[in-house]
């Protein structure tokens, strides 16, 4: 049981750094080194290096940063077809196919499935860019506020 808290409870000098670390954070850490190969409306494709800030404990892409990928990738497609905000997150799913490693070039492809007046829906591929191999495939659902008529 000490085991699984320490764990979970980050202490010392680990705390210190994080205490350290700016407010609001997270995306520019995660999209950091990602470039935008190809936009479109409602069809993006990234490209980026897996890094070592972004790997898990056994040294391949983290499924946390996966999923955060399939996030905002999906969330920028959505946005790209017209809706006015890149909305909440409602749902994601995501499956993880194959592991991604320090210094593998990945690519990122999102494409928009549905956008309504409340509600958006995008597709998110990451694959291996040397051999087109599938990393994760996830989808993604936005509710997009509805401005008031007041």
């Amino acid at each position: 049981m000490e085991i699984v808290k320490k764990f979970l409870e980050k202490e010392g000098e680990m705390a210190i750094a994080m205490d350290g670390l700016p407010d609001k954070f997270f995306e520019p850490f995660i999209l950091k080194g990602v470039n935008v190969d190809l936009l479109e409306p409602g069809h993006i494709v990234c490209s980026f290096t897996v890094t070592p800030r972004l790997v898990n404990g056994g040294n391949f892409l983290h499924g946390g940063a996966t999923a955060t990928l399939v996030d905002l990738i999906g969330s920028a497609a959505i946005l790209s077809s017209g809706a006015l905000s890149s909305g909440v997150l409602v749902e994601i799913n995501v499956s993880y196919l194959d592991s991604a490693y320090p210094g593998e070039e990945v690519e990122i492809e999102s494409r928009t499935l549905r956008v309504g007046k409340t509600v958006g829906v995008a597709s998110v591929e990451i694959r291996k860019k040397k051999t087109g191999k599938i990393v994760a495939q996830g989808r993604h659902t936005k509710y997009l506020a509805v401005s008031s008529k007041l």
